[in-house]
């Protein structure tokens, strides 16, 4: 198969507005205005909103490209358009050779006889999605309600575009248009490769990889059909039929090593080549099963992964696009945010349905890093038409998207959407006529998206939406922690405490956050003057999309934690709390193994510079939440809970398959720098579970429970890091601490030690300007246990410009 890529430079066109400018494809027409200088920064300050026109007018994206002769002389020509966002007119040499109404699907429109030797000619005429759903709104039988944020592109839910480019209560509204894969022209003189997916299930120490391969071919012929994978070959000559041929051959494999998720062993791949006699495909595949187990028990339905036999603790976070410009996504800045998921102890993540389904790199990242993908299917927190236009489309798109990515050894779940089963109790409308848009949810979801998963990857879960009990129940999932898996927003939404996570336990939570400000050089990156720096002003506003978002975070600080003064530590102080909430929930859940076997907190990363849930900012660096996340999703990890006045437990949770022997530690530390001990004794914490590793009493007078802390430390035996956690008795804002002398010592190039004369808590180092990470970071530090910490990345020249922040500084 010959071919030739239509990347790098086009022209960007806007009549009306006499716009001609160079735009790179791949790549979106916000990107092309701003990096021509046409537009101010959407990002910065307030100014997203003077740029709401550009998803209202209709673009073209052009370019001319040379044809040598002998490509015309290969065959059949057709071109290739994948990810084009959303509505396009394609043609070439001002011939249509097609329509684009689908930004998930792809498409091969044939150009044979269009394309000519030499200089030739591709456009794509843009239309405005926005003006495209408005149109469609029209000729609703009835209304068809969405979740609308602060500033939104109306009826997104009746154009298949990624659903948060028109707004969300974390991003901007954007209505990008553009490529965001490059056009391919494609030329072969019988047939091609369409797809290749396979099937893969176990027999005994043997892999059965039954391979679909799916030909096209204008003419009749024969072929040779070569099929190879882990050193087992298969190879036949066959006969092509006008049209589709269909082929699923099967091969058995030995000797192969097993795909696991982070943290429970390798991830070896295996190259899958499908070679015909004009064309090839490879891929890169995995051996492993998985399973999801919703057999009922006593508590309801479970809702637990199993990987080639062995029930995982799921840990990790939520995914959203990296950012708001898909021309500005790079695969380096992306595998950077894996990796950091990764070196956060995570084994997961779900990539959220209101974004999109990421680039077959994205999930190659995934199967080399470990990272089991929980992927929606990318519709959410809206109802949506069920009119036979759009589920023919949604077929289409499904279709392409399952067989374009069920290879992947990462793939570990498909899941409806996110959220539309709560919809149908969102909305009058469907309060009042709650039979109409449950039929209409059930011939989408069920009726087209279900039953084609199941059609294609039989092997494979599906589960009808997040949160959900399963397959046939409708039920509440947002409060229900019987079954299936839950999204609980209690403690954000509701104004619970952080407590509250300690009253419900669920299956398997999907979705449970809690918001901070991103850090101040960020802030300060698209505020213009010092006088935006303020949590009330209009900027602060507008990079916080959710409409109680500020006033949450601010109430929450005068519930645990005295009030801070500066805007400074008020951002720093928003991080805390938020690490402080997510901790709050994970150590509970994961003490409760089995009953809880999944906790991925909302979210990951950001799309833009903004408070939200995200424990990676934009841009890449760690919050608060990130380090966190690497401590309450250790191997080994332990917490401890005041259960009533005086009354002290300690589970110790063990994720590794063997059990790990130590040492428990347990002190009263005295907020002036006394240590007393209270407990050492030998412990073990069993393989693949939570241990109850001690229940005591503890009497401390109200003034004692205001001037200590109780530390808890597990020591294992050998080389494996130990697990830590502290104590409070009271909220942070009653506890008496000291001023502190903390030091710091370099010891090498890239170390630094820590030493305090008094207990430090939620220490915060920064050093302004340097782009790298610490080893660790907003941790409590204690007189008598001095903390080595390595810097991450480039090292600074300059380590004496960290600063330190904690509740006393």
């Amino acid at each position: 198969m010959e071919r030739i890529t239509l990347d790098g430079n086009w022209r960007l066109q806007q009549a009306e507005r006499g716009i001609d400018i160079p735009a790179a494809i791949p790549g979106d027409t916000h990107t092309a205005l701003l990096e021509a200088g046409l537009i101010p920064d959407p990002f910065h300050g307030m100014q997203e909103q003077e740029l709401q026109w550009i998803g209202r007018v209709d673009w073209i994206l052009a370019r001319e490209f040379d044809c040598p002769a002998s490509l015309l002389e290969s065959g059949e020509l057709f071109l290739e358009l994948e990810s084009v966002d959303t509505f396009a007119e394609v043609l070439l040499n001002g011939t249509v050779i097609g329509t684009c109404e689908n930004m998930f699907v792809r498409y091969r429109f044939d150009v044979s006889g269009t394309v000519t030797a030499g200089t030739n000619t591709i456009t794509v005429k843009l239309s405005s999605a926005e003006q495209k759903a408005r149109e469609l709104s029209t000729r609703l039988p009835y209304p068809v309600p969405y979740m609308t944020y602060p500033t939104q592109s109306p009826h997104r839910n009746l154009i298949r575009k990624v659903q948060c480019h028109g707004g969300w209560d974390w991003g901007p509204c954007l209505m990008v248009a553009g490529l965001y894969e490059a056009p391919v022209l494609l030329a072969s003189p019988l047939e091609r490769i369409e797809y290749v997916h396979t099937n893969l299930t176990r027999d005994g120490d043997r892999w059965l990889l039954d391979v679909v391969t799916e030909l096209q071919s204008s003419r009749t012929g024969e072929t040779t059909l070569t099929i190879s994978c882990a050193g087992v070959r298969h190879e036949e000559r066959i006969l092509l039929q006008v049209g589709s041929t269909e082929l699923t051959r099967t091969l058995t494999i030995d000797g192969v090593e097993p795909w696991w998720p982070a943290g429970y062993g390798e991830q070896p791949l295996y190259e899958l080549r499908v070679k015909t006699g004009h064309d090839a495909v490879n891929k890169q595949v995995g051996f492993r099963t998985v399973e999801v187990d919703t057999t009922p028990d006593a508590h309801g339905r479970p809702m637990t992964f199993r990987v080639n036999g062995k029930d995982i603790f799921c840990k990790g976070a939520n995914w959203i696009p990296a950012d708001s410009l898909p021309g500005r996504i790079r695969e380096t800045d992306v595998e950077g945010l894996l990796q950091s998921a990764v070196d956060a102890n995570m084994n997961m993540i779900r990539v959220w349905g209101g974004g999109r389904y990421e680039p077959d790199w994205f999930y190659g990242l995934c199967d080399r890093l470990g990272l089991m993908v929980w992927q929606d299917f990318m519709f959410s927190c809206a109802l949506y038409p069920a009119q036979e236009y759009f589920l023919e489309n949604v077929n289409e798109e499904v279709r392409h998207q399952v067989k374009r990515l069920k290879d992947h050894p990462s793939i570990a779940l498909w899941c409806g959407n996110n959220e539309d089963i709560g919809a149908l109790t969102w909305f009058e409308e469907s309060r009042k006529q709650r039979d109409r848009y449950l039929i209409d949810y059930d011939r989408l979801n069920e009726g087209i998206i279900g039953s084609t998963v199941r059609e294609l990857d039989p092997n494979r879960t599906w589960w009808p939406s997040s949160p959900s009990a399963g397959e046939g129940d409708y039920s509440d999932n947002w409060h229900d922690d019987s079954k299936g898996d839950m999204h609980y927003w209690s403690v954000w939404h509701e104004g619970k405490p952080f407590e509250a996570y300690h009253e419900v336990t669920p299956r398997f939570c999907s979705e449970f956050g809690f918001q901070s400000f991103p850090s101040l050089p960020l802030i300060e990156s698209f505020c213009d003057t010092g006088e935006d720096l303020n949590i009330s002003s209009p900027v602060m506003e507008h990079h916080q999309r959710n409409d109680r978002g500020n006033s949450i975070i601010l109430s929450t600080f005068t519930r645990y934690f005295r009030l801070p003064a500066s805007f400074s530590d008020q951002v720093y102080l928003s991080q805390v709390q938020q690490a402080l909430a997510i901790t709050t929930a994970v150590e509970y859940w994961r003490s409760k193994r089995p009953l809880c076997m999944g906790a991925l907190y909302w979210q990951l990363n950001d799309t833009w510079p903004a408070a939200s849930w995200s424990s990676i900012e934009y841009g890449g660096r760690w919050k608060t939440l990130h380090y966190a996340a690497a401590r309450f999703f250790a191997p080994l990890m332990i917490t401890v809970r005041e259960e009533s006045p005086g009354t002290i437990t300690i589970y110790g949770v063990n994720d590794t398959e063997a059990p790990v022997s130590g040492s428990l530690q347990v002190d009263l530390v005295d907020f002036d720098g006394a240590v007393r001990g209270l407990l050492e004794d030998k412990a073990v914490l069993e393989a693949e579970a939570s241990t109850s590793m001690e229940m005591f009493g503890l009497e401390l007078s109200e003034a004692e429970r205001f001037a200590s802390c109780l530390r808890v430390r597990f020591i294992p035996d050998g080389d494996i890091p130990e697990a830590e956690t502290t104590l409070l008795f009271a909220e942070p804002k009653r506890c008496g601490l000291r001023e502190a002398a903390v030091k710091v010592t370099p010891v090498t190039g890239s170390e630094v030690i820590l030493e305090t004369d008094v207990p430090v808590l939620y220490l915060w180092l920064e050093l302004p300007g340097w782009k790298g990470r610490f080893s660790d970071n907003c941790f409590h530090l204690f007189p008598d246990r001095p903390r080595r910490i390595s810097l991450l990345g480039d090292i600074p020249k300059d380590r004496t410009a960290l600063k330190l922040m904690h509740l006393r500084h």
